[in-house]
């Protein structure tokens, strides 16, 4: 018997969620330059393999309950230590750990974000964040990059016009400030300082999501926007870049206002008690700084393997960024390109890309494609660009009609 079920009308705040990139695709010898991932040979699996058989003999009957053993309590610990490198000076308790980074920027949203109110972003942005800004019911506003990172200056004359003619300020400001995510550009520092003067001003919270910090192919030193007005900061980080994704672990630091609301969220007690265990074992005896190093060494590596690949295979048609650190290289191409036009006709010839419209809030960006060049081979790299350039070319000899 077949049942017969009336249509059900869920949440209208819940938005559409359509693939990225084509990251659905599953061929085996499919190039994956869509894939924001980090290179799976470079985890620590033997280190973590033993750290897992440690946490489960030394701790596992405390470590499987709720509040687990004394794991959360030395990774806390661990994430000061280490943003003490970085000048993030902060009190135990003024930090919490995440599922990810991105959790932290939904449960940043969830406490400052009430339907209607304003939240203004760079053009582009991480398409995650722009999602749970929508689900929030904010209103978006966007400022383009360029090669300094966000234009801190168009923020600036926006918000003396909102004062002047009595329009909303943002409740936030969402930025990539160091190797941004898609358009692998930097915040110079004076403009972050510029931008923690206005958050003061104005009085608005910047979140600073950080991801991608750690990855340094300079060496060049910037200051994270927290050590600038750490009243006004939410900062963002994680260790999906730097140890493996699938923890799926990271932290948030912000003021004791803004921690203990986000307390308030945490339905369901410590996030991952057990993965954080095994993360606690791991870091008490692992060469961090040195592991950190090997990453940025390879992705830079990476990096210079693209950078050199698109040069070759397409010439003076597209112009990008160098990146100082990352995982993605953002190609611009003519005006009158769409990206998202030969975007399956790339997949079918064996390797996909995101199209530049999923990190625009209005309806642009269709000129623009993002590369990423952290998870695949460079022998991949190099055969992956060449094969999106032959489908670039054939778009151009026949334009998809409008």
């Amino acid at each position: 018997m077949t049942r017969r079920l009336a249509s059900f009308s869920f949440a209208k705040r819940v938005p559409s969620t359509p693939s990225i990139g084509s990251t659905t695709v599953t061929k085996p010898d499919h190039i994956h330059l869509s894939f924001g991932f980090a290179a799976p040979h470079l985890f620590p699996i033997d280190q973590l393999s033993v750290s897992a058989a440690e946490a489960v003999t030394l701790h596992g009957r405390k470590a499987l309950q709720y509040s687990g053993s004394g794991g959360p309590g030395k990774i806390l610990k661990w994430i000061q230590n280490r943003s003490l490198v970085h000048g993030i000076n902060a009190e135990l308790n003024q930090i919490l750990v995440t599922y990810g980074s991105t959790q932290g920027i939904d449960l940043a949203t969830r406490i400052l974000v009430d339907p209607g109110d304003h939240v203004w972003v760079e053009s582009p942005s991480f398409f995650s964040a722009l999602q749970a800004f929508r689900t929030a019911e904010a209103v978006i506003t966007s400022f383009p990059i360029d090669e300094d990172g966000v234009r801190v200056d168009l923020i600036e004359n926006a918000l003396l016009e909102a004062k002047r003619n009595h329009k909303p300020i943002p409740k936030l400001v969402y930025t990539m400030p160091t190797y941004h995510n898609p358009g692998g550009v930097t915040l110079s520092v004076e403009k972050r300082k510029r931008l923690a003067e206005l958050a003061e001003t104005y009085n608005f919270y910047i979140l600073e999501d950080d991801a991608y910090s750690e990855l340094n192919f300079t060496g060049n030193k910037y200051p994270p926007l927290y050590t600038l007005i750490p009243e006004r900061v939410i900062y963002l980080n994680t260790f999906s870049k730097i140890i493996g994704p699938g923890l799926r672990l990271g932290w948030l630091i912000a003021d004791q206002h803004v921690i203990d609301k986000v307390r308030l969220l945490n339905l369901g007690g410590s996030i991952g008690v057990f993965t954080q265990e095994i993360l606690a074992q791991l870091l008490e005896n692992f060469a961090f700084q040195g592991h950190v190093d090997s990453l940025s060494r390879h992705y830079r590596k990476q990096r210079d393997v693209m950078a050199e690949a698109i040069k070759e295979s397409f010439g003076e048609h597209v112009s990008f960024h160098l990146p100082e650190g990352g995982f993605y290289i953002w190609l611009r191409f003519d005006d009158h390109v769409n990206t998202s036009e030969f975007l399956q006709d790339a997949a079918n010839r064996g390797v996909s890309f995101v199209d530049g419209k999923s990190f625009f809030v209005k309806p642009e960006g269709y000129q623009y494609a993002r590369l990423c060049f952290s998870y695949v081979s460079e022998e991949q790299i190099v055969r992956g660009v060449k094969i999106l350039a032959d489908t670039y070319f054939a778009y151009l000899n026949n334009p998809v009609p409008s």
